[in-house]
């Protein structure tokens, strides 16, 4: 990519920040934004039962719209939370500045971290790591989940740019075979300095300002249990457009696939699969269709008559199925219309699935 194009494609706050998370199966910024101008109108709210990094709640509040979501997976709903209430630069600035004053608490720490982390980082950062992963509120601060959510971005990914060793920016691989993938190719963790590291990346992500309408909110937790105390607290504004992506049927695990990041937010120092079934790979089907009914039968109170439901998801047999048959028992009122999209020659989704590669993704709009 040129400068020029690097320049154009990053010119405006939203731009900079609309990318925030590396995250599995994300929608387009461009087709979020799309729909919402096609279906709503300023002031309008647009609701995501799965909110992910919150692409559509934020494209919604860039488009002076209210955004409105939840998401069961921390990683996402801190990215989330911080490009929809982004704090100050400054604040953030002096909160990475005070926590590298906070590292030499945390040397006796460090040296007790599983071998993983010697492999994955050097001194300095893990001693940084481990400060962040204590200090920071990140649950209920604005410089707190910024300066977590800015953190997580490049914890790991490529060596020459992230704070790790090599890996993938978008999942964390095992332990045991991250060490040997390295020691074979003889690759240490890169020196850094976590608070120039860091201050480098702000300095970039700030420098065409924040958007921080205050017009989203995106809410942690189970879409079935969190839509059941909304019952009772009705919302001040009816939704005009439901937009998401449901996690697609078996394809990935984003609570394990996450684990690094999970442990930066106080997570285990290793990988694990959660005893909760909607924080695991969906491949039970019962309970993938059970699931898919119960959050779009639970969101149905909150839209207006007349609003939209726009669901992306992928064009394979069940999955599209059960889509339709969730979307139908939920809103048998509504017309129904779908289009086919094939997939880019790469996406993170395609990783899991060749078959879904090959049939790509499926739109259902209904009014």
């Amino acid at each position: 990519m040129t400068t020029e194009t690097q320049q154009s494609r990053y010119g405006t706050a939203a731009s900079r920040w609309a990318g925030v998370g590396p995250y599995y199966a994300m929608f387009p910024v461009s087709f979020a934004t799309a729909v919402v101008r096609e279906h709503t109108s300023p002031g309008d709210v647009v609701f995501d039962p799965f909110a992910g990094r919150a692409t559509s709640l934020f494209a919604a509040a860039a488009e002076g719209r209210v955004g409105l979501g939840i998401e069961i997976n921390p990683v996402g709903w801190v990215y989330g939370k911080a490009k929809l209430q982004t704090a100050k630069r400054e604040d953030v600035e002096n909160r990475i500045r005070w926590l590298g004053t906070q590292v030499k608490n945390y040397r006796a720490a460090a040296k007790n971290l599983p071998q993983f982390f010697d492999c994955c980082f050097c001194s300095e950062v893990q001693e940084f790591l481990l400060a962040s992963r204590d200090l920071l509120d990140w649950r209920r601060t604005k410089t707190d989940w910024t300066t977590m959510a800015l953190l997580m971005i490049d914890l790991h990914g490529k060596r020459e740019s992230a704070l790790s060793n090599q890996m993938r920016q978008t999942k964390a691989m095992s332990p045991q075979y991250a060490i040997g993938w390295w020691k074979e190719r003889d690759l240490d963790p890169p020196e850094r300095d976590p608070v120039e590291f860091m201050l480098k990346k702000v300095k970039w992500r700030f420098a065409k300002g924040r958007l921080d309408s205050g017009s989203g909110r995106i809410y942690l937790g189970d879409s079935q249990f969190v839509l059941n105390r909304w019952e009772t607290q009705p919302l001040k504004k009816e939704v005009k457009l439901l937009l998401t992506s449901p996690p697609y049927h078996g394809i990935t695990n984003y609570f394990y696939d996450q684990w690094l990041r999970l442990w930066l937010l106080g997570g285990p120092e290793r990988p694990q699969s959660p005893g909760d079934s909607c924080k695991r790979k969906f491949e039970n089907k019962q309970h993938y269709i059970g699931m898919l009914r119960d959050v779009f039968s639970k969101s149905k109170p909150l839209l207006k008559r007349n609003a939209v439901v726009h669901v992306r998801t992928d064009a394979r047999r069940f999955t599209r199925e059960a889509t339709i048959e969730a979307l139908e028992s939920a809103f048998p009122r509504k017309r129904l219309r779908s289009q086919k999209h094939s997939l880019p020659d790469f996406t993170q989704t395609a990783l899991f699935d060749s078959e879904l590669e090959a049939k790509g993704e499926i739109d259902f709009v209904m009014w």
